[in-house]
């Protein structure tokens, strides 16, 4: 996975640090769109020295190069996800979790294109409610 991992950082003309690769290791292999603080949280036993500044400004600098997606859930929350394909996200109001929705349409922007004279170069979707498990345990 560090392969990939470092593939991607130079796909997006990032220079693959040690942290970077981490980072971008981690986003790859888990799945759960984690916070800056899960992030940290996962590796910093791996880098010692790593703070959670380099961690935000990593994150950040990720999502700027597209190798990975930021997700604002809300002014308190914002998570990753390492897949940067389009696919929708819902994020669930009673546990918190965000899932990846496949099987739902997203627009697909192959290219900058022109929407009421705008250019738009990038489409994000995500849908807000109650996940199934939480959904379940209130019957």
């Amino acid at each position: 996975m560090r392969q990939e991992a470092y593939d991607r950082l130079v796909e997006c003309g990032l220079r693959p640090s040690v942290q970077r690769l981490a980072i971008m290791e981690f986003l790859q292999t888990h799945r759960t769109h984690p916070t800056v603080e899960d992030v940290f949280q996962g590796i910093v036993s791996e880098i010692p020295t790593l703070s959670r500044t380099t961690v935000y400004n990593t994150l950040r600098l990720l999502s700027v190069h597209r190798a990975a997606q930021m997700i604002t859930i809300d002014d308190h929350r914002v998570c990753y996800d390492g897949d940067v394909h389009p696919h929708v996200h819902f994020f669930c109001r009673e546990c918190g979790k965000v899932f990846d929705l496949m099987n739902e349409e997203v627009p697909a922007i192959d290219a900058p294109r022109k929407v009421d004279g705008h250019i738009v170069d990038e489409a994000q979707v995500y849908y807000k409610g109650i996940c199934r498990d939480c959904a379940s345990r209130r019957n």
